[in-house]
């Protein structure tokens, strides 16, 4: 969802500096890098350390996510990643789902706001499995939700940590290039859902025939 269906990275990232000055701490550079496709509990603890009982942990990253979805409020519509509604549309007939590790919270926020649910036949958050990305098990997940076998999935994704996950599913990757300029690993890079590449990349595929 963030960095493909939303170019939320930078309000996350905006988002994770006023909550952790919430706590005295600074946000720097590394941790930015570091937090790209995570789940919500291990970027909490990566920040602030062990010390936190599991439920101070839930708290606080739900906390933050309160910051961020007040910060992308009414701006949801211009941050989707150019070309996505067209995309969806275009595929309205396939099977699609969504595979995050965003908090529920916000996978509702979204899509509601932007009304994008009638898309998604399979809706998987992070809270719903035990291995949150680099993990396969949430697109291995989804697949099984779908009906379908890893090796006829295709995955969109813009962090490191999700296309391992997706390769270690078996299935093929497509990077979008919202959050780093390079992601190793996968069959085709692309800026957006406009890129013409992309059309004549899923039309040699044999789930898109």
């Amino acid at each position: 969802m963030d960095g493909v269906v939303i170019h939320s990275n930078p309000i996350h990232r905006r988002a994770w500096e006023v909550f952790n000055r919430r706590y005295g701490l600074e946000t720097t550079v590394e941790m930015h890098e570091r937090m790209f496709g995570r789940h919500n509990d291990d970027i909490i603890r990566d920040f602030f350390g062990d010390g936190l009982t599991p439920a101070e942990i839930i708290s606080r990253g739900a906390a933050k996510e309160e910051v961020y979805r007040e910060m992308v409020g009414g701006r949801v519509e211009e941050a989707l990643v150019p070309g996505i509604r067209e995309f969806l549309e275009r595929h309205a007939g396939s099977l699609l789902g969504l595979a995050t590790n965003a908090e529920p919270a916000n996978v509702n926020f979204l899509l509601d706001r932007a009304r994008l649910r009638p898309y998604f036949r399979v809706v998987v958050s992070g809270d719903q499995v035990e291995n949150p990305k680099p993990h396969p098990e949430i697109y291995l997940k989804a697949a099984a939700l779908l009906g379908l076998a890893p090796a006829n999935c295709i995955v969109f994704e813009d962090s490191y940590v999700g296309v391992e996950a997706a390769r270690g599913a078996g299935m093929r990757v497509v990077g979008v290039c919202t959050t780093h300029n390079d992601l190793p690993g996968t069959g085709i890079t692309v800026h957006n859902f406009l890129s013409g590449s992309l059309r004549e990349w899923l039309a040699v595929q044999a789930c898109f025939v």
